[in-house]
């Protein structure tokens, strides 16, 4: 990308060579078989998404356990974001995404022979639960800079609807997968099943060719060999102060933060109503979950199309619309079909939402700097995730779902007005800013530490 700067205006606009040397979507086999390799990777992921709970039950029991390993999943999470991005933008991201696959692969794949050779060991999961975290969030802030490396910037919403796509159908699967291995063998080797996925996965990065721009590396080089500046500062100075800084990624940040303080425990209210108020079994809980799953494949279809005729800004705006209406009626409803219909349109509006930012993002930061301002994105408003599900479920425990989902509802459109009042509004197909800092520095050179101005300033 190249970064054209005026006075008192800017735009990013794509440099003609890389783009010229990139196919059609529909023609990209680098992209295919990128695409391919982490569907695979995808659906072992959901698999252990289950089997893991499975397994921390069968060692020990205790939902207690269950719940720290959450917290050492959600923690570790937040710390490697801090400094997910610094790695990402100094090293070869493919040889990066390969290195974390290998890895996992071992991490998982041990599981079911420790578990065979000397019986079920706690404390092994909660080490293999923190590394692999670490591992996931390296990799995934590196796949998000490696998706602008392999398609033509106009394909790019389209690029990730395919992805998003395949992460619904994988979430439809993975835990259908993971109950018959379960049923079959155990949820040990279920694990060592996702390890499996993540050979193929690395595999598949060998084949695929990246096309990063001349300057990526250039600067990557520069700043390894010369920037003073630590990993935290780094980070927060040059990722959080690009979103910052840009018109459309500052009000963005802080809507997603207050958006995810809501939506993070709105699935715990989901369940806990099904199960509990309606008294349903978890046969049920598991039917509307995947009835959720056709509002991800809807919206990871539909977002190209929806992005291209109406833009970012109403696509992202008319999600949160949608996501208010859902809360709200997840929560008040006691129709089963109902509320799995609420779902999917809950999962619709995130799906549009999450597809839009993530491609926002790409078209708008520097190649050089896209892992660490996708590291700072994530790190901001995931880290309001785990105290909005805290509040949340403490409040319905007091006043019950339907009153929490409601003054859930309107607090999402609360963020949906104050959305109204930013330069989202009128954020169309064509990504064009108005309002950038005036210390803006010339094309093709990154805002290091070193030259960013402290004015008023990421893992979608």
């Amino acid at each position: 990308m190249d970064l054209r700067a005026g006075k008192g205006s800017w735009s990013i606009t794509s440099k003609p060579a890389p783009d010229g040397e990139r196919s059609p979507l529909r023609r990209n086999k680098d992209f295919t078989v990128f695409w391919l390799g982490q569907a695979l990777s995808v659906l072992g992921g959901s698999v252990s998404l289950i089997a893991l709970p499975l397994l921390v039950l069968e060692a020990t029991g205790s939902v207690v356990q269950l719940g720290l390993v959450t917290v050492v999943s959600g923690s570790t999470a937040i710390g490697t974001g801090l400094f997910a991005g610094h790695v990402v933008d100094r090293v070869d991201r493919r040889r990066l995404m390969i290195v974390c696959d290998l890895a996992r692969a071992a991490l998982l794949g041990a599981v079911p022979v420790v578990w065979w050779a000397g019986g079920p060991r706690i404390w092994l999961l909660y080490a293999l639960t923190a590394l692999v975290t670490v591992l996931k969030t390296l990799f995934d802030v590196a796949y998000v800079t490696a998706v602008p490396a392999l398609v033509r910037t106009e394909d790019l919403t389209a690029a990730n609807g395919r992805l998003m796509g395949t992460f619904a159908i994988g979430t439809l699967l993975g835990p259908v997968a993971a109950g018959s291995i379960t049923t079959a063998v155990g949820p040990d080797w279920a694990l060592g099943v996702d390890g499996a996925t993540f050979l193929v996965s690395a595999a598949s990065l060998g084949w695929v060719r990246f096309r990063w721009t001349a300057d990526d590396g250039a600067d990557r080089a520069r700043a390894r060999a010369g920037e003073p500046a630590g990993v935290l500062r780094d980070v927060f100075v040059v990722g959080f102060r690009f979103l910052w800084t840009h018109p459309l990624l500052r009000p963005l940040t802080v809507l997603l933060t207050l958006l995810t303080f809501v939506t993070m425990g709105a699935v715990d209210l989901l369940i806990y109503h099904v199960r509990s108020d309606l008294d349903r079994d978890a046969a049920t809980v598991g039917y509307v979950i995947a009835v959720s799953g056709t509002g991800v494949v809807a919206a990871a279809l539909g977002a190209a199309g929806l992005r291209r005729i109406l833009g970012f800004g109403p696509c992202w705006l008319a999600s949160v619309g949608l996501i208010a209406v859902a809360v709200a009626g997840t929560g008040v409803s006691r129709s089963v079909p109902v509320i799995a219909v609420f779902a999917a349109v809950f999962m619709f509006g995130m799906t549009l939402g999450g597809v839009s930012s993530m491609t926002l993002r790409q078209e708008v930061t520097p190649g050089h700097l896209l892992g660490r301002v996708t590291s700072a994105f994530w790190t901001v408003h995931n880290a309001a995730g785990p105290v909005g599900a805290a509040v949340l479920t403490m409040l319905a425990d007091r006043h019950g779902v339907p009153a929490v989902s409601v003054a859930g509802g309107a607090l999402c459109l609360l963020i949906l007005g104050g959305g109204l009042l930013t330069p989202l509004r009128t954020a169309g197909p064509t990504v064009t800013a108005t309002t950038r800092a005036a210390s803006e520095p010339e094309a093709g050179h990154e805002p290091d530490a070193a030259r960013c101005d402290p004015e008023g300033r990421p893992g979608s």
